[in-house]
């Protein structure tokens, strides 16, 4: 059983606030101060936030509070400092080398939940997995099979380690390739979230200086990679299936002219943000 931790002093009483306010307070560039030093905090203290929110006084800053602030002073994503990422019903374990999930990708889950009302896609197709985002959320959702690709070699092995302590090892394969190259056969569920920045666009220095390239930029308009999952996808989808892609805000008339082009009906779904955000792809009835 792991020991309490210590009650502070009564003079050290208030002290976890007045770090987490103060640390909020440099965190000048982020768009969720508080949210952020609450989070460093947490993993400082090897506990969940909500058990600081309940009671900050139960615990003492850490020594090893202070230069996890200065991480992410260096803009360093706090996915990549406290180790893991909240996705859908998941936890991911990354880190650098692997995209960042973020929760406008769930809508890629919701349109999926509603192309599949009543019923579950048995096999599941994960195209860019990353650390396995979509493909190991898809799989916590329906009693499904899947396989997750990506080209990089240090995405797939946060990939693996996270389907295994998922309980997820044997529903769950991953291979190394570039899109869909070499794979043969139907899958009722396909997801992607491929890169869609253009190359000239400018980020923030927490995206540009510390996630991959390779999973962000395509192309001077963005669009290189959905020019080759369009020609890919309609050989991939079964029938009664579906392909969900990700597409950046201002997208989806180019990528819908994309997919329309192979004789595919695509749907638009919009993100928590309402912007447009994930297009639903399947076979027109014959």
């Amino acid at each position: 059983m792991i020991a309490p931790p210590p009650t502070p002093p009564a003079s050290g009483r208030g002290a976890v606030n007045a770090a987490i306010a103060t640390a909020a307070a440099r965190f000048t560039f982020s768009t969720t101060p508080r949210l952020d030093a609450e989070l460093l905090m947490a993993h400082a203290l090897g506990v969940d936030r909500n058990a600081i929110l309940l009671d900050p006084t139960r615990y003492a800053v850490p020594d090893t509070f202070a230069p996890l602030v200065e991480r992410r002073l260096r803009h360093e994503p706090i996915a990549y400092i406290t180790g893991t990422r909240g996705f859908w019903s998941i936890d991911l374990a990354i880190g650098p080398g692997a995209l960042v999930p973020r929760a406008d990708s769930e809508t890629l889950l919701i349109a999926a939940q509603a192309h599949f009302a009543g019923r579950a896609p048995a096999t599941v197709l994960d195209l860019g997995t990353g650390p396995g985002t979509l493909l190991l959320a898809a799989l916590d959702e329906w009693p499904a099979h899947g396989l997750g690709v990506d080209y990089s070699q240090q995405a797939l092995a946060y990939a693996r380690v996270n389907a295994a302590t998922l309980g997820m090892a044997d529903r769950a394969h991953f291979l190394r390739g570039s899109w869909a190259s070499g794979i043969v056969g139907q899958f009722d569920l396909i997801l992607a979230n491929p890169p869609y920045i253009a190359t000239d666009e400018a980020l923030p220095p927490e995206v540009h200086d510390h996630e991959p390239h390779a999973a962000l930029f395509a192309g001077t308009d963005g669009l290189d990679d959905y020019r080759i999952l369009a020609a890919q996808i309609p050989a991939l989808v079964a029938p009664d299936g579906a392909a969900v892609i990700e597409i950046g805000s201002t997208q989806a008339p180019a990528v819908t002219a994309l997919l329309e082009a192979q004789g595919l009906h695509v749907a638009l779904h919009h993100d928590y943000g309402d912007n447009p955000r994930a297009l639903v792809a399947t076979k027109a009835a014959t």
